[in-house]
C-alpha cells in the first residue's frame, strides 16, 4: 500500500508539473541592439510579463527594425517585434528598402501596443544664447553618423534653412556631453526614448536648452507632434514640442488571441511599474493608440475594448 501511495504521489506530481508547463507560453521578443535602450526595454517587458501573466519573453537582440520585419516572413506566432509603423506600410507596399523583397506574409503583420517613440532631442548649451533654430546659424552642431537622428537632424536643418550655416562637428555622438561641456560644440541632436540618458547628463552638469518647434516646423518635417513635459530634465521649466517617430510593438495573424490578449493586459496593466523604474514608460499613454497604422491583432483588440480605449476603423 506504501508503494502504491508513493507511485500515485508521484503521478501527481508529475501531472501538475506538465499542467503548469503547458500553461506557460513562450514569446520570442526582437526589438534592437544589446546596447540599445530599446533592448533594455524588451528586457523590461519581459519581466513585467513574468510578474503578472504565464508567458515567458525571450529577448533577442537586432540589428535594426527592417530586420526585424523582415524575419516576419520565418517566424511563427510566437514572434513579437518592433519597428515604426511606416517600415511596415513600406514593407506592404513593397516600397524603398523593401523593393523587391515584397512577400504575402507582411500583410499578416497586426500591432500590439506601442512603446516609447524616437523622439528628437535639439540640445543647446545655455549659455550659447541659443533660442530657436535661426539662432544655430554660425555655431557648431554635432549631429552623429549613421543614426535615424543624425538623418533627421541632417534634413531639419535643410528644411528649416540652416544647409551650410552651420559648422557640423567630427565628433561622435558618445562624446556629445563632453564635448558641449568644454565648448567643442554648441549643440547636439540626438533621438531616443525620452528621457534621454544623454540628455539628462548635459543638463544636470553643464545646463542646456532643448529647442522647441513651431507648429508650422512640425508641419515641414511631417513627424508626429510630440510634448515632452516641463521638468523633465534639469532646468527645464516649460513644455518641449517637438517630433517622434512611433515605435509599436507587432506581432503576426499566425499568434493566437489568446496570447495575444495576455500580451496587450499585462503590458498595459504592469507600464506603472516599468515606469517607476524606467521613466521613458510614462510617456506612454492612450494618446499614442493614434500613431498604430493599420490593424491590431483581434486579441488585442478584445483588451483595448475592455479597456475603453477607442479604436479607428482601420485599427479593427
Amino acid at each position: 500500500m506504501k508503494t502504491i501511495r508513493l507511485l500515485a504521489g508521484a503521478a501527481i506530481a508529475l501531472a501538475v508539473a506538465a499542467t503548469s508547463a503547458s500553461a506557460e507560453t513562450r514569446v520570442t521578443y526582437k526589438s534592437a541592439k544589446s546596447t540599445s535602450s530599446y533592448y533594455q526595454m524588451g528586457v523590461q517587458i519581459a519581466e513585467a510579463m513574468k510578474a503578472g501573466s504565464d508567458i515567458i519573453v525571450t529577448v533577442e537582440e537586432s540589428q535594426g527594425s527592417v530586420q526585424n520585419v523582415m524575419e516576419v516572413k520565418a517566424r511563427g506566432g510566437d514572434y513579437v517585434f518592433t519597428t515604426p509603423p511606416a517600415l511596415v506600410r513600406l514593407a506592404k507596399g513593397g516600397k524603398a528598402m523593401f523593393e523587391g523583397k515584397g512577400d504575402p506574409a507582411f500583410d499578416e503583420i497586426r500591432a500590439l501596443f506601442p512603446i516609447p517613440s524616437l523622439t528628437m532631442h535639439f540640445v543647446t548649451r545655455a549659455d550659447a544664447d541659443i533660442n530657436g533654430f535661426a539662432d544655430l546659424e554660425g555655431k557648431t552642431v554635432l549631429l552623429g553618423k549613421g543614426s535615424f537622428g543624425a538623418r533627421e537632424g541632417e534634413k531639419y536643418l535643410q528644411l528649416f534653412g540652416l544647409d551650410g550655416k552651420v559648422t557640423l562637428a567630427e565628433v561622435e555622438l558618445s562624446n556629445a556631453v563632453p564635448a558641449l561641456k568644454n565648448g567643442q560644440i554648441d549643440a547636439f541632436v540626438t533621438a531616443g526614448s525620452y528621457p534621454a540618458p544623454n540628455v539628462i547628463e548635459a543638463a544636470a552638469s553643464t545646463g542646456v536648452n532643448v529647442l522647441s518647434l513651431s507648429e508650422d516646423q512640425i508641419a515641414q518635417t511631417k513627424r508626429a507632434r510630440l510634448v515632452i513635459p516641463a521638468g523633465t530634465y534639469a532646468g527645464q521649466e516649460k513644455d518641449i514640442v517637438t517630433t517622434s517617430l512611433p515605435v509599436v510593438a507587432y506581432t503576426t495573424t499566425k499568434m493566437d488571441d489568446e496570447t495575444a490578449y495576455q500580451l496587450t493586459k499585462t503590458f498595459w496593466e504592469g507600464k506603472a511599474a516599468m515606469g517607476a523604474a524606467a521613466p521613458w514608460w510614462n510617456g506612454v499613454d492612450e494618446g499614442l493608440m493614434g500613431n498604430i497604422e493599420g490593424k491590431i491583432h483581434p486579441g488585442a483588440i478584445r483588451y483595448y475594448e475592455e479597456a475603453g480605449m477607442a479604436l479607428t476603423d482601420a485599427q479593427m
